[in-house]
C-alpha cells in the first residue's frame, strides 16, 4: 500500500475523540477568550481538548499565536510576530487561579525573532503562577531557543516542576518533520537542563506515524535516556490538513502498549503511550510519578 493510499484511508476505530462540551468546557473556553489567551489545545487542534477542558485542565500557549517556524506536522499559524505582550504572564496566572489548577502546563510558539527566544516571559509566567497558586505544580514545554544556553538557564532558574522539550520524531526523520530544529540539539538541551538543575524532571515526546521504523523508535528512547530524560510520551500523528505531512502508519493500541513496556524497561520514570496521547495528556499524573520514582531511586542509592 502506498503512502497516498494510507493517507486516504478512514481513521481506524481506535482513533476516537470523546466529545464533552459541558459546563466546565464552556467555562474554560470563556475564560481564555475573556483574557485574550491562547492554548495549544486549540491552536494545535489537540484531539484531547474536550476531555481535558471538561476536567478543567489546559495548556497555555504564551508569546502569541504566530510561530516563526513552519514544522510540517504542526497546525499553529506561522509567520513573523509583530509584538510581545509583557502582561501575558499575569493574565495566564489569573486564568490558572480562576480554574484552580493543581498542575499547569505552559508552552509557546517558537520566537526566533527574540534575542532570548521568549525565555524571560516563560520565567515570569512561572513566577506569576506561583504567586497566585503556590501549591500548583508548573510544567514548561519549551522550544530549543536555537541552542542558546543562557536562554535555557533563565527558564531553569525559574524552577519549573517539569522541563519538557519534544524531540517529536526519530533522528532520520527530524529534518523533514521539524523546521530549523535539530535532533541532536534537542538532546543537548535536555542534557543541559539536567546539568543545570539535576532535581527537575525532564520530559520529551515522540509522535508516531510519519515514516519511522520500530528500531528507530527504540533508538530514540535510548538517546533520551542517555541524557537522563525522565518522562516520555508517545502518540499517533494525525494530519491536521492536506498541506501537512501525510500519515504513513496508524499504530494500534497494542503496539503503543509494547512501546510503553520498552520505555519503562529503559528506565523512564513514567511513560504515557496511546493513539491520542499528546505531550500534556495526564500531565498532573506524570509529575507525581516522576517525583515518586526519583525519590525511590535516591533512597536505593
Amino acid at each position: 500500500m502506498t503512502r497516498k493510499e494510507i493517507a486516504k484511508q478512514p481513521k481506524p476505530d481506535w482513533i476516537r475523540i470523546k466529545l464533552t462540551t459541558g459546563e466546565n468546557y464552556q467555562d474554560i473556553k470563556g475564560m481564555m477568550r475573556s483574557k485574550t489567551l491562547h492554548t495549544v489545545c486549540e491552536e494545535a487542534r489537540c484531539p484531547n481538548i474536550y476531555e481535558c477542558w471538561a476536567n478543567r485542565t489546559a495548556t497555555f500557549m504564551i508569546l502569541g499565536d504566530i510561530c516563526t517556524r513552519a514544522c510540517r506536522f504542526c497546525a499553529v499559524n506561522t509567520g513573523m510576530p509583530t509584538e510581545l505582550d509583557l502582561q501575558e504572564p499575569e493574565r495566564v496566572a489569573e486564568a490558572a487561579e480562576g480554574m484552580n489548577l493543581r498542575h499547569c502546563v505552559v508552552t509557546s510558539v517558537a520566537r526566533d525573532d527574540l534575542k532570548d527566544g521568549g525565555a524571560k516571559i516563560f520565567a515570569e509566567t512561572v513566577a506569576a503562577i506561583r504567586r497566585r497558586l503556590p501549591l500548583c505544580s508548573v510544567e514548561v514545554l519549551i522550544p530549543d531557543f536555537l541552542g542558546d544556553r543562557d536562554s535555557l538557564q533563565i527558564v531553569m532558574d525559574s524552577n519549573p516542576d517539569i522541563l519538557n522539550h519534544n524531540i517529536e520524531t526519530v533522528e532520520r526523520m527530524s529534518d523533514r518533520v521539524r523546521a530549523k530544529a535539530k535532533y541532536r540539539r534537542s538532546l543537548e538541551l535536555l542534557r543541559r537542563a539536567k546539568e543545570m538543575k539535576p532535581n527537575i524532571p525532564t520530559k520529551s515526546s515522540i509522535m508516531l506515524g510519519v515514516g519511522e521504523e520500530w528500531d528507530e523508535i527504540l533508538q530514540a528512547m535510548d538517546d533520551l535516556r542517555e541524557v537522563d530524560c525522565d518522562i516520555l510520551t508517545l502518540g499517533q500523528y494525525l494530519q491536521p490538513s492536506p498541506q501537512h505531512l501525510e500519515v504513513v502508519k496508524y499504530y494500534p493500541p497494542e503496539e503503543f502498549a509494547r512501546l510503553k513496556e520498552e520505555g519503562l524497561k529503559r528506565g523512564f520514570s513514567h511513560v504515557e503511550a496511546g493513539p491520542l496521547v499528546r505531550s500534556s495528556y495526564h500531565a498532573h499524573e506524570q509529575v507525581e510519578s516522576a517525583a515518586k520514582t526519583r525519590g525511590e531511586r535516591m533512597a536505593a542509592n
